[in-house]
């Protein structure tokens, strides 16, 4: 089952499209978060790949792109695979969507429901993100973007 989730995640974060971007190549990869429990207050934390994944885990997931060279704007988008909980990006620009990718806000400011069910969206419902680069300049080096998230 193990296994069966780091695949099911993998599979994910691979099959996400850049829709009419296809020349924007993009690599993504799985880390757990792990510390030494035995150090108390002052464990260390380090960041392994994926191999096994338990309830409660934060995982922390990398997507790097290399900019087009065409100097066009571009946008990256992730799904967050549905065992995972969203927990916070290393950029603060980004959008979040809560329902497969078709509308999207910023956390914060994004409204769910109706009525007295009406209420700001929280990071455990984000389904997919979203970042956008306004490439005024052609830029060499990969850019990266982490997330964090806890296995649910």
């Amino acid at each position: 089952m193990r296994f069966g989730m780091i695949t099911g995640i993998t599979a994910c974060l691979l099959a996400n499209a850049l829709a009419a971007q296809s020349t924007i190549q993009v690599s993504r990869a799985v880390y757990v978060e792990r510390a030494d429990a035995s150090a108390g207050a002052n464990a260390v934390r380090a960041i392994e790949p994926a191999t096994q994944l338990h309830r409660g885990d934060r995982v922390i997931l990398l997507v790097e792109s290399v900019l087009p060279e065409n100097g066009r704007s571009f946008t990256i988008s992730s799904t967050v695979p549905a065992r995972l909980a969203f927990e916070k990006s290393s950029r603060d620009s980004y959008e979040v969507s809560i329902d497969g990718g078709r509308s999207w806000g910023v956390l914060g400011q994004y409204w769910t429901g109706r009525g007295q069910d009406r209420r700001l969206v929280s990071p455990e419902d984000v389904t997919h993100l979203r970042w956008r680069f306004a490439s005024r300049r052609v830029v060499t080096r990969p850019v990266r973007i982490t997330y964090s998230a806890r296995v649910r």
